[in-house]
């Protein structure tokens, strides 16, 4: 195997074996499967890579009734999200999850709801399914502090269960006002609930990665798996990171734009 392509693996935790002959090959599944023909990281960065497939048209608009959340700055934003009560969910909630990372990020990392770590830490993918969100960034050469990550909901569901309607008519104009004062050049959307809520369908999520779509003032955005789902099932990690591949594709095509 490809020293290369062998460190992506790693990265993303695809456990590898050595063979007798020192070859190495994923855990997860023979290399003809799970190897699917990548471009090295110098290749795909480079400006003659093939163009992302076509956007999907925006289907999600800012709410008309935000409370005043649009015109928040940063502080006032972390404290209104901190001390939130629009839902139930204020009272079974240990913190507030605002965000974290780079405040100016060209890209932003968008899940669904905190988890029990998250919970206790106030702090977004902090357990398991966020080391293994670190080694995917890690694999596309981003580190977490050059990202800004947030999740649809900022206090967590009782037992991780999906958020009522509800619960995300009151907290994502929050999120959109992170992605206005961000102003990433690309979202990456983790997970079925926060693709679906974004984009306002019940597709399954298989149908929804491989698309561009937009979204927030037309912003670009990339689906793919939620982490702790790869955790349940790690063959589907060569899945997202096709995903990955196209969101670096769709992020180069922007940056070569803004430069000629």
């Amino acid at each position: 195997m490809d020293s290369r392509r062998l460190a992506y693996l790693k990265a993303l935790d695809i456990d590898v074996w050595e063979r007798r002959d020192g070859s190495a090959r994923p855990k997860v599944a023979p290399v003809e499967t799970v190897a699917a023909p990548v471009a090295p990281v110098a290749t795909v960065q480079a400006r003659t890579v093939q163009s992302p497939p076509p956007a999907i048209a925006p289907k999600i608009q800012l709410p008309d009734e935000d409370s005043g959340v649009s015109k928040l700055g940063w502080e006032e934003l972390a404290t209104a999200v901190r001390s939130c009560t629009k839902c139930p969910l204020h009272a079974t909630r240990t913190n507030g999850v605002f965000g974290v990372g780079d405040r100016t990020a060209r890209w932003m990392i968008v899940g669904e709801a905190p988890g029990a770590d998250e919970d206790r830490q106030g702090e977004p993918f902090v357990g398991r399914a966020g080391q293994l969100l670190n080694s995917m960034l890690k694999a596309i050469g981003l580190a977490r502090e050059q990202v800004f990550i947030a999740n649809i909901l900022k206090s967590r569901p009782p037992n991780n269960r999906d958020p009522k309607p509800e619960e995300v008519r009151a907290c994502i104009p929050y999120l959109y006002r992170q992605i206005e004062l961000v102003n990433p050049a690309l979202i990456l959307c983790v997970g079925r609930i926060a693709a679906q809520t974004l984009l306002e369908v019940d597709t399954p999520i298989g149908k929804l990665r491989g698309t561009v779509h937009r979204i927030a003032t037309n912003r670009p955005m990339v689906v793919t798996y939620h982490p702790a789902y790869l955790l349940r099932s790690p063959v589907e990690k060569r899945k997202s990171w096709a995903d990955l591949l196209l969101a670096m594709r769709t992020f180069e095509t922007l940056q070569s734009g803004a430069t000629t």
